[in-house]
């Protein structure tokens, strides 16, 4: 019996022993655990880069469908229904029309994997609508159902037409870039259907609080003279 009590006793862990693979543990899950974090950030971002082509995708395809066309911008506060950017993007990518989506209103609903959401934003619905992505209002002149044809853009690899929401309004302009998104910076779709993260200290005045107007590359309003159909 005492032979058996000591081989026990050898064989198990004596407390500093313990300790000591519990700071190992420790050890391995701080080195571990940024690198998870930004895994999963790239994951997110690229998730988010992919949604944004998409809707890049569709804009070309109505163009191509509708006498070289964009869609019309729909009314800010997401309450069209016939005619809009959320309305008709989405029925050319036959995805669920966003005044039929339950979390536009209802802040308690899951956020699904959806082209509507950007799924490193947090933002859920105000109980009136939900946009993770906003058009540049500048394109087709600040006009709900006034159209521009792609063609008469001059610079659509520099003329931004969508990007990472950082307010409410699906329509709006260099003011509304979310600013802390993937590693402190926004994702920006421009005409030509490419998508280009920018840092946020790029393109927003954090004294001012608000966007740069004048940033190379970043092409708010391609009709400085006046929008042309």
């Amino acid at each position: 019996m005492i032979g058996t009590a000591k081989t026990l006793r050898a064989a198990g862990f004596t407390l500093v022993e313990l300790l000591v693979v519990m700071a190992i543990i420790a050890v391995l899950g701080g080195l571990l655990l940024p690198a998870f974090t930004r895994a999963l950030a790239q994951g997110r971002g690229a998730s988010c880069i992919s949604n944004l082509r998409q809707w890049g995708i569709a804009t070309h395809e109505y163009a191509a469908d509708n006498a070289d066309f964009l869609p019309p911008d729909g009314a800010p506060n997401g309450a069209s229904t016939e005619a809009g950017w959320y309305v008709d993007l989405a029925r050319t990518l036959a995805a669920v029309p966003y005044h039929e989506v339950p979390w536009r209103t209802n802040p308690a609903v899951t956020l699904p994997r959806s082209v509507w959401l950007c799924p490193a934003n947090r933002r859920r619905s105000n109980g009136i609508n939900l946009f993770h992505y906003c058009l540049n209002e500048n394109v087709n002149g600040q006009g709900t159902g006034r159209q521009i044809r792609l063609g008469n853009v001059p610079d659509p690899a520099l003329t931004v037409w969508m990007f990472d929401n950082g307010r409410l309004a699906a329509v709006a302009s260099l003011n509304n870039p979310h600013t802390n998104l993937h590693s402190g910076g926004c994702h920006f779709l421009f005409l030509d259907g490419h998508v280009t993260r920018w840092p946020a200290r790029v393109f927003w005045d954090f004294k001012l609080d608000r966007g740069r107007p004048d940033v190379p590359g970043l092409m708010w309003n391609p009709f400085p003279d006046g929008p042309s159909s």
